[in-house]
């Protein structure tokens, strides 16, 4: 599949109104963001002694916050399909930094990722407080890596992943890469575990380019999000919950993913289909 967006897409210009109304809605979503990351860390000073690793309370805490925060952006979230109750794990494309907040709203989840993002501002905490998995890209690493990812899945997580392995401009969905997905191979998790594929994508605010929230390449956390605050009407998230496929279905990693792969293109294209339609 070859890569479109070579540039970023224009910029709509920020004027005093709309600095002011960014900086309105950066208050309530500052404020329910970190509130409720301090409130998680409570709750998870008693949580943890008594469950370890099971987490009955704080995904609740996540979820409220992440529906929260899109409210107070503005964003709308149209949802298809039910997310999976079964063992496993949830796979989606990439699109954006919004991804986190859309994903969390609607299932407990705990989130796989590269190692550099524990160490962004504010996303960063956030992330390790909900339980976030984080791996390195060294292929040095990827055996103990693969033995952590079973430990969580084989503790009852559903955990989600990026099979793309980076994000994309939202138009598209990048070939999946199969290495996270030996670790349902094993005999233990082969035959209960199942993956969930799920397709975001965002429909732009009127009249804006289709790449509005698409974050990719060097793109700027601080002035994506700035931009995103300082629209006054915008677009929707749509989030497609495909049927789970069961891996003992499966006789490699490799099809696996190319199956689920397939699955998340397809509903990724009939949202954006149905998006340009309305």
């Amino acid at each position: 599949m070859m890569w479109e967006s070579q540039r970023e897409p224009p910029k709509p210009s920020l004027n005093i109104f709309s600095i002011l109304l960014a900086a309105v809605k950066a208050f309530p979503f500052l404020c329910v963001v970190l509130g409720g990351l301090s409130v998680l860390l409570l709750v998870r000073l008693i949580e943890y002694p008594v469950f370890g690793q099971a987490r009955p309370v704080t995904p609740y805490i996540t979820k409220f916050v992440c529906r929260s925060s899109l409210f107070f952006i503005g964003v709308r979230c149209r949802v298809m399909g039910t997310p999976m109750l079964k063992p496993g794990a949830i796979v989606s494309n990439h699109a954006s930094w919004l991804d986190i907040f859309a994903l969390n709203a609607f299932q407990r989840i705990y989130f796989v990722s590269k190692s550099e993002v524990s160490r962004w501002p504010l996303i960063g905490q956030l992330a390790q407080a909900t339980g976030t998995l984080f791996i390195e890209r060294n292929p040095r690493k990827s055996f103990n890596q693969l033995r952590l990812f079973e430990k969580r899945l084989d503790a009852g997580h559903r955990l989600l992943f990026f099979p793309e392995g980076t994000s994309s401009d939202g138009l598209q969905v990048l070939p999946f890469k199969s290495t996270l997905f030996a670790a349902f191979f094993n005999k233990k998790l082969k035959s209960i575990s199942f993956v969930q594929p799920v397709s975001l994508y965002y429909e732009p605010p009127a009249r804006q380019d289709e790449r509005f929230y698409g974050w990719w390449g060097d793109m700027v956390l601080g002035k994506h999000l700035l931009l995103t605050l300082a629209t006054m009407k915008h677009g929707a998230i749509h989030i497609t919950f495909s049927e789970p496929v069961a891996v003992a279905d499966f006789e490699s990693r490799k099809e696996l993913a190319q199956e689920l792969e397939s699955i998340v293109v397809a509903t990724h294209e009939a949202a954006r289909a149905m998006a340009r339609l309305t």
